[in-house]
């Protein structure tokens, strides 16, 4: 819990001080005097200024966010001596370049973050998997228990190498949102004998991307032998003499092709609420063996949609096969260039496709799932914290940056109308627009908040 807190208000930290220093930044570099630099809302906790002339450096009781004030005679009278200081007075290019600043550095952020992230590497499982689910699209195409995806097709034709399942569940997710089909290239577990195999995700017509639509597509966990790790001492596996290390061929006379397959029939093993036994053969070394095992019913599943499965008590699978991700300085830039530029595309596709009731509203989230996220994130270690890091920095850069009042880009459609007509929009218009941004502000962070609960209750 403290370290999900703690890196939760990391990442706030992180991401409102780069925003905000980007106006901050920036102001300063058109000649406007910053009154304020603040990190959080409500009451200062904490104040550092050089000079009254100096600007005044601030933290806030709440740090949900930060604020640029700056010298503006919008706000407060202001003397003579400063009117060239003014934000309100300089001309329309300055006024876009300022506002424009928080979230392009957001976006520059997210770009060193991806290739940090690529320059230091993770351990990620290879692109081989597992038996996909019973008719999936995966299962449909002809894929099967152990397949290595090698590489998938872009729009060009060009064959680019898929580097690890995640690189895989990433083009899942892309062509999934643009409604295409994805032509992967599959070998088998050595990766030899290459065969091309179309996944149709255009036929999915997709509006959430959870649980049960991955299982749709039936590219689930990565291949595992069916290989048992740790049994324990009393249990229907240990009762029977299953030892770690010994690998099952076959239950009930058919074979068993993954770890993922052996797990299922296990779970599957009851009926009418009692355990059914098995027939497992096996191999112990040059040893070929065969038991019955019987095993033990527990329930699992919310109150009311309960239901009975299968356990042994033994770790069924051996650790997937690691592939190290590492770029070298220029490749992991160019990583974090293209990345970038997709999560951004990507969210704004998913918020119009929300908009327009083509994806769930249940796809947004708030504070809870980010905090959630970021403590998982740091205990995997700092790698996969800086690819976290970077996707909430795309995420607010690209929020900002929608036309909505109260936001930078509802402040860049003002200037978009000056720029147009010659003259600012009106004070009455002004109110309007600010109180119905405030409005569609707050459903927002209702239903994200919303959501945030759903899934801690597992109502999502």
């Amino acid at each position: 819990m403290i370290v999900t807190v703690l890196a939760f208000l990391l990442t706030l930290g992180v991401l409102i001080v780069v925003h905000e220093y980007g106006h901050y930044r920036v102001a300063v570099a058109c000649g406007v005097k910053v009154l304020r630099f603040s990190i959080g809302f409500g009451r200062v906790v904490w104040r550092h200024q050089k000079s009254p002339a100096h600007t005044e450096f601030v933290l806030s009781a709440l740090p949900l966010g930060g604020y640029v004030r700056m010298l503006d005679e919008r706000e407060a009278p202001v003397q003579a001596a400063e009117l060239g200081q003014t934000f309100n007075r300089k001309p329309l290019w300055q006024r876009t370049a300022i506002v424009s600043a928080g979230p392009l550095a957001n976006l520059l952020l997210a770009v060193l973050l991806f290739a940090a992230s690529h320059w230091i590497g993770v351990d990620e499982p290879r692109a081989q998997l597992g038996a996909p689910a019973v008719g999936s699209l995966a299962e449909r195409a002809g894929m099967r228990s152990g397949d290595w995806v090698l590489a998938w097709q872009d729009v060009e034709g060009q064959w680019v190498d898929v580097r690890s399942i995640n690189d895989l569940r990433w083009q899942v997710t892309q062509h999934l949102m643009l409604g295409q089909a994805l032509q992967l290239q599959v070998g088998d577990a050595q990766g030899h004998g290459g065969r091309q195999v179309r996944l149709g995700l255009d036929e999915l017509g997709a509006q959430e991307l959870d649980a049960l639509l991955m299982k749709r597509i039936g590219l689930g966990l990565p291949y595992s032998e069916p290989v048992l790790g740790e049994v324990k001492a009393g249990g229907p596996a240990a009762a029977v003499g299953l030892r770690s290390g010994d690998r099952v061929l076959r239950t009930d006379g058919h074979p068993v092709s993954d770890a993922q397959g052996l797990r299922e029939r296990i779970r599957g093993a009851v009926r009418d609420g009692a355990a059914q036994s098995m027939v497992w053969q096996l191999q112990r070394g040059g040893q070929m063996l065969e038991l019955t095992v019987t095993p033990r019913v527990v329930r699992e599943g919310e109150r009311g949609s309960e239901r009975a499965v299968g356990r042994i008590d033994a770790f069924v699978g051996s650790p997937p096969v690691l592939v190290k991700v590492q770029l070298g300085p220029l490749d992991g830039l160019s990583q974090g260039l293209s990345r970038t530029w997709e999560v951004s595309a990507l969210t704004l596709r998913m918020m119009g496709r929300m908009l327009v009731g083509q994806a769930s509203l249940k796809n947004l989230s708030g504070p809870l799932t980010i905090a959630d996220v970021a403590g998982q994130s740091v205990q995997q270690g700092l790698a996969y914290y800086l690819g976290f890091l970077a996707l909430v920095s795309v995420s607010l850069g690209v929020l900002n940056l929608l036309p909505l009042p109260m936001l930078d880009g509802g402040h860049l459609m003002y200037y978009l109308f000056e720029g147009l007509t010659g003259r600012p929009v009106s004070d009455l218009w002004l109110a309007r627009l600010q109180r119905g941004g405030i409005a569609v502000l707050l459903l927002m962070m209702s239903v994200a908040l919303f959501n945030d609960v759903a899934r801690l209750l597992g109502l999502h």
